[in-house]
């Protein structure tokens, strides 16, 4: 198959580019830099230079391809102030590949999110969104716009990704909170051990991306989580003996001042699990679960440390 790939070289693309390429599918990748465009031209794919808001050359693409894989969204701007900004231009994307895929019986498969979708509970793939007008769930109802593609002739899949997708290079949530227990000189958690996230290694993540490019039946849900649900005490106790730092509870009305922005997602239980998926795909996941991956150590290196 010859398969569009947008985010191409970012962190999960840069895994999913090579995964597609060694099942023998030839890749065009979406490139809006010059080092993206190198990157992903020494990995073997083609490139296409541009960004998520040319929207004639998305359609052009997309029209000239087999299938989709749209990875790309604007965190540069929705994690600086303007999350509905970057929830709409992903919108206008979608659109734009559903009405170039319409008709065609080729597939479109959509990255999205897993946090928040039911609070709680372990939710499953037939959970579905809350669509409330706030500017998260406007990117929920971009997912379910493209489920809705399926009604259009269009094989649409939409795979639900952990909040951390982690491995090697990682620069994520996982990133963040150990850069912050560095800074604070704590390794914190919020209340009692309550948060808990679904985690997937990012090589699982890239091959369920594949299956979905390949086998994935019109407006299927797919979650991409190898771990339920991973404790965030759990996780703040292996950041602690790696740093050699204090591990403590922070009470939830101080969450916001020491976590900033990630209060918001540290305290939801946010379990998911994956087993339609697996059954469906027949996915399993083998590489390392988010515990070990950080007892690894990867994640403790600063700039210029020995590996």
């Amino acid at each position: 198959m010859r398969i569009f790939v947008t985010g191409a070289s970012g962190w999960l693309g840069s895994a999913v580019v090579p995964e597609l390429l060694d099942a023998g599918h030839q890749v065009i990748g979406l490139a809006r830099s010059d080092a993206s465009a190198a990157s992903l031209s020494a990995a073997g794919a083609e490139v296409v230079r541009g960004t998520i808001d040319d929207l004639d050359l998305l359609r052009d693409a997309a029209a000239a391809s087999d299938g989709v894989i749209h990875l790309a969204f604007k965190h540069d701007i929705a994690f600086t102030g303007d999350f509905k900004g970057a929830a709409e231009a992903d919108r206008r994307a979608v659109d734009t590949f559903g009405d170039a895929l319409a008709g065609t019986d080729r597939p479109f498969v959509l990255a999205a999110g897993l946090v928040g979708l039911a609070p709680g509970r372990v939710a499953t793939e037939q959970d579905m969104p809350t669509i409330d007008g706030s500017p998260i769930s406007i990117r929920s109802a971009t997912a379910l716009a493209a489920l809705a593609l399926a009604s259009r002739g269009v094989r649409s899949s939409v795979v639900r990704l952990s909040p951390t997708c982690h491995g090697e290079g990682d620069n994520g949530f996982m990133a963040t909170l150990v850069s912050l227990a560095r800074t604070t000189g704590v390794s914190g958690y919020i209340g009692g051990d309550t948060g808990r996230w679904p985690a997937v290694h990012r090589l699982d993540a890239a091959r369920l991306f594949r299956l979905a490019v390949e086998q994935a039946p019109a407006g299927s849900v797919l979650h991409g989580a190898a771990e339920e649900g991973v404790s965030i005490r759990d996780i703040a106790e292996v950041i602690g003996r790696h740093l050699d730092v204090p591990v403590v509870s922070v009470a939830p009305e101080d969450a916001e001042e020491h976590f900033a922005w990630l209060s918001a997602f540290l305290g939801l239980d946010s379990s998911a699990s994956s087993s339609l998926t697996r059954a469906l795909l027949d996915w399993e996941p083998t590489h390392p679960d988010l515990l070990t991956d950080l007892d690894k150590g990867h994640y403790f290196h600063t700039p210029g440390s020995a590996v």
